[in-house]
Parts: C-alpha cells; structure tokens; sequence
C-alpha cells in the first residue's frame, strides 16, 4: 500500500522520533509510506488534494487533533495514534475535543501507548507557549541548563555517561526518554504523573518524585545505594524487553496497517 503518515516532525522530538520509526516499521513490511509534517497543513482540504494527487490508499496521523483533524472526510480509510497532549491537554478545550471525538469516530483504529492514556480517553470519547514559560523558568534556576536538540544517537552517547536522567515533565503520554534511558542501562528519576508512572514502578524499575524535598531524597539514595541502582536497571532492561519490544512494536503496526485495505 501507499501510505501517507501525518505528524508533527520538529527535529529531535518525541513525536519525531516515533514517526521516523513507525515509518521504518511500514516500510519493513514492504508499504510505501511518506511522512508529512502536519504543521504544513491547514484543513482537511489540503490534505484531500494531496491524496488524490499522490494515489495514497490509506493513512496513519500521530495525535488526534494535531494530524487527525486533517483526515476528518478522507476519502481514504485512516487510522490514528494518540500523543499525550490528546488526553492532557487538548482534552480540556471544547472545540478541539469535540473534532477529536469526531476523528475518532471515522478512524478504522486508534493505538494507545498506555493503558492509562487508553481509559483517559474512553471516558472522555466510547506547544510555543509551553517552550517559553519552560526557558524563562530555567534562567531562574541555579544549576539547570537548557541544551538545544540533539540528534538522537549522541543523546544516547551522552546519557550513557549520566549517573540517572531525570523527567520533571507535568505532562506526558509515554515519555520515549524514559523508555530509552531503560534500554541504555541508566536509572531513571520521574515526576509522578499518569503517563510516567504508567510505565514506572516505582522503586522497582525506577524512581517517583512528587515535589522537590522528595526528588532529593531519592537522588541521594540512588547514590548511595549501587546495589539498589544495579536492581532497578536490571528490572528496567527487563520491563522494555518485554512490554515495548521494537519488534512487536514492528509486527503491531504491520497488522494494523492491514485493516485499511
């Protein structure tokens, strides 16, 4: 099949990164499948022409509204991925959660990345902004730096040489950076929110911090504690291995791609 897949492909994201790898999945099964920024896109009639004019036969879109709101009437059978800010965010405006019920209700398929994020968004359906408030917050904090991008292979080189990586996100769907820093053998420390201690026990396969008294307690006996710190990898490796397979991530999306022939 010839496959268009809409996202929002801002360099060095999460969503980038997911893209990029559900295309390298579709493409392994042997599906043409073009990836396209969603921000280069207004309404549903651009994305209609792009269709038609390309010979696309069916559609995947990353976040409801973001990618899926551009699918809303396709001619073309579609499936969609939630993102987080779908369920955390999004959610909370009327207008934008009423085009994401109506999306959901033309889609052929919907994946979930947690169970969590699944029931968040059964009960409800059966950002520059953000960036800036992010920085200013950081010239205000002694010790905290803000690094741009980086590609991902040397992101990986450089949390290999961390002690643990630490996700203070208030936000989040399922955090790749977190599932990442499991598979490289690095410790994690998280905010205690839906979307990260869906995918963290805490004090098993890693650490929840609710304020920041707590957060330095926990660093401490991270550091003080290697036999712990060893535990947690351990069972952390082994919880990516089994629950977030990139092969059965691979053969999912395959199968999927198949229901909108």
């Amino acid at each position: 099949m010839r496959l268009l897949l809409l996202a929002c492909t801002r360099a060095q994201t999460g969503n980038a990164t997911t893209a990029a790898r559900i295309q390298n999945h579709l493409r392994a099964a042997g599906h043409i499948c073009v990836l396209k920024d969603a921000f280069m896109y207004e309404s549903p009639s651009e994305i209609a022409n792009l269709t038609t004019t390309d010979n696309f036969d069916a559609a995947l879109a990353i976040h409801l509204y973001k990618g899926g709101r551009l699918l809303q009437g396709s001619r073309i059978p579609f499936g969609i991925i939630f993102g987080g800010t779908d369920v955390n965010e999004d959610i909370k405006c009327e207008e934008k959660h009423r085009v994401m019920g109506a999306v959901l209700g033309e889609a052929r398929f919907a994946v979930a990345f947690t169970m969590k994020m699944k029931e968040l968004a059964a009960a409800e359906w059966v950002d520059p902004l953000f960036t800036s408030e992010v920085k200013e917050k950081v010239k205000s904090t002694p010790g905290v730096h803000l690094l741009q991008e980086v590609p991902q292979d040397d992101l990986h080189a450089a949390m290999k040489r961390c002690f643990a990586v630490v996700n203070s996100s208030i936000s989040e769907g399922m955090s790749a950076a977190i599932l990442e820093a499991m598979d490289l053998d690095i410790p994690v420390l998280a905010r205690n929110i839906p979307g990260n201690a869906a995918i963290i026990k805490h004090k098993e396969t890693g650490l929840l911090f609710s304020n920041p008294q707590e957060f330095v307690v926990l660093s401490k006996s991270l550091m003080n504690d290697p036999i712990m710190k060893r535990e947690i990898v351990t069972r952390a490796k082994d919880y990516v291995k089994k629950h977030h397979s990139w092969e059965s991530e691979r053969k999912t999306y395959q199968k999927l791609v198949l229901r909108l022939q």
